[in-house]
């Protein structure tokens, strides 16, 4: 795996952005929720890996806090680090929202039984 660079993470963010003015346009339902439930993934998506990466943040930084007089201002700042964390990670229940639109936009079997009002 290459090195992490800001170039890499400035590039995760792009796509992210090139995301947004796609979905602006107003694609088919269907071809938006295939592009955005990666990031909903109730185990990998970004709410749970934002989460996670801002706990890794907050451990980094507390464990190379200076040991100064200014040493308290980092650690309610790691704080702030760590409940923005567990926002971010309560949001991992956005996958039942794709769930729900998926099931609302499934294409349907022209073949099920029942009248066309029923299908």
């Amino acid at each position: 795996m290459p090195d992490l660079t800001p170039d890499a993470i400035h590039a995760a963010t792009e796509t992210l952005s090139r995301l947004t003015e796609y979905l602006r346009q107003e694609p088919h339902p269907a071809e938006a929720l295939a592009l955005v439930e990666p990031l909903l993934d109730e185990y990998t998506g970004l709410p749970v890996q934002l989460g996670d990466t801002l706990r890794a943040l907050a451990r980094t930084v507390h464990i190379h806090r200076p040991d100064t007089p200014r040493a308290h201002k980092v650690d309610l700042l790691v704080q702030e680090l760590r409940n923005a964390a567990w926002e971010q990670t309560d949001q991992h229940t956005l996958h039942y929202v794709i769930d729900g639109l998926r099931v609302l936009y499934a294409p349907k079997s022209p073949s099920a039984p029942g009248c066309g009002a029923c299908r």
